[in-house]
């Protein structure tokens, strides 16, 4: 069998069945942070598609912290039987159901991409405040950011708590920090953006400090779930947050009980130069995985069956992470063992179309 469909052991209590998740994908749908019809299709056709596990998109913990008025949220107990209904329908696929718990910070309130990318000021319909390590904009010409005091940053910690209790009330087995692309996490760990002078700001020590105490929060909660972390690996900017700093973190991550870390890069500056090519981010997993012995995802322009397995073989991740090929496909891993030689069990409802294309 390929290593691609190898089961792995994540924790004392959950294993995948293969190594293919669905990454988080935001999909712009919601109405005040419920999962719609629209959810419900797109999550359980990649479930039936036989992805071991599926990590839903960004869902704010607080409603500032959406990157748009339609983004998922759990900030509200009135969440969590909607959540259940999908949870449950994801386990009947043998899938892991996991949520990726975020906050927007200042890259928050903007539009759906297909109508623009602009931000949307306070004073504007579907706009609000952000907020940030900072209290300079992403982009020129946004609005400010206001600057979280620190009584403020304890407030934001305390929801990642209150919605990680409620994503575990919804059935979720995994649990993500997104701390990478440019968010509030991100914009706490980047000395291109954290301007602070206090004790989260500055040093290293106290850049990880916010991330820190949110992972500390959440595991007040948290028994036989799996902690996981997505982090931008680079900044690709010049004396940003970078490889190194990033396999720093991912080892105290590790002694504080995160399970995997999700690893992928950018986001943080608009001046930032990235090579994209196939295969381009996986190196951060690679030496993240080797140097930390920490189980990692790779992401990021992986697309074909071999080449996922070739990552695997080399010992370089041990997940793979797919986002826009499952868009496009959502029986990938049905496809990718038949590419690989590797014989899966298919649902009945689907096995007559297996093997043979004529009968």
């Amino acid at each position: 069998m390929s290593k691609l469909f190898e089961s792995i052991q994540i924790n004392d209590t959950i294993t995948l069945k293969n190594r293919l998740i669905m990454s988080p994908m935001c999909q712009y749908s919601s109405e005040d942070g419920f999962p719609l019809a629209w959810h419900f299709t797109h999550y359980i056709s990649r479930a039936v598609g036989n992805v071991a596990a599926i990590i839903q998109e960004a869902t704010a913990v607080v409603p500032e912290g959406r990157i748009s008025a339609e983004d998922l949220g759990i900030w509200k107990d009135e969440h969590i039987a909607s959540y259940q209904k999908l949870t449950t329908e994801i386990k009947k696929y043998n899938c892991v159901p996991g949520i990726q718990l975020a906050h927007a910070g200042r890259k928050a309130s903007t539009q759906k991409p297909w109508v623009g990318k602009d931000q949307i000021k306070s004073t504007e319909p579907n706009g609000w405040k952000t907020v940030s390590s900072t209290n300079q904009p992403f982009i020129d010409g946004d609005e400010a950011p206001h600057q979280l005091t620190t009584t403020e940053i304890k407030a934001v910690i305390v929801e990642f708590g209150k919605a990680t209790e409620r994503a575990l009330k919804a059935g979720y087995e995994i649990i993500e920090i997104h701390g990478a692309h440019g968010y509030l996490v991100h914009q706490f760990l980047s000395p291109l953006i954290n301007n602070r002078t206090d004790e989260y700001g500055g040093s290293f020590e106290n850049r990880i400090r916010f991330v820190l105490e949110i992972v500390d929060e959440m595991k007040k909660y948290m028994t036989t779930q799996s902690l996981w972390v997505r982090l931008s690996a680079s900044d690709w900017a010049e004396n940003g947050w970078d490889i190194a700093q990033t396999v720093e973190l991912s080892k105290i991550l590790k002694s504080k009980g995160v399970d995997v870390i999700d690893c992928s890069s950018g986001g943080a500056v608009d001046y930032q130069q990235i090579e994209v090519k196939k295969n381009y981010q996986v190196p951060f997993a690679n030496a993240i995985k080797n140097e930390v012995n920490i189980i990692t995802g790779a992401v990021g322009l992986i697309f074909e069956a071999k080449q996922a397995e070739e990552i695997l073989q080399n010992n370089e991740a041990d997940l793979i992470l797919l986002g826009r090929e499952l868009l496009r496909n959502p029986y990938f891993v049905l496809d990718a063992a038949k590419v690989l030689g590797d014989d899966l069990k298919w649902l009945p409802q689907y096995e007559r179309a297996k093997n043979n294309h004529y009968k």
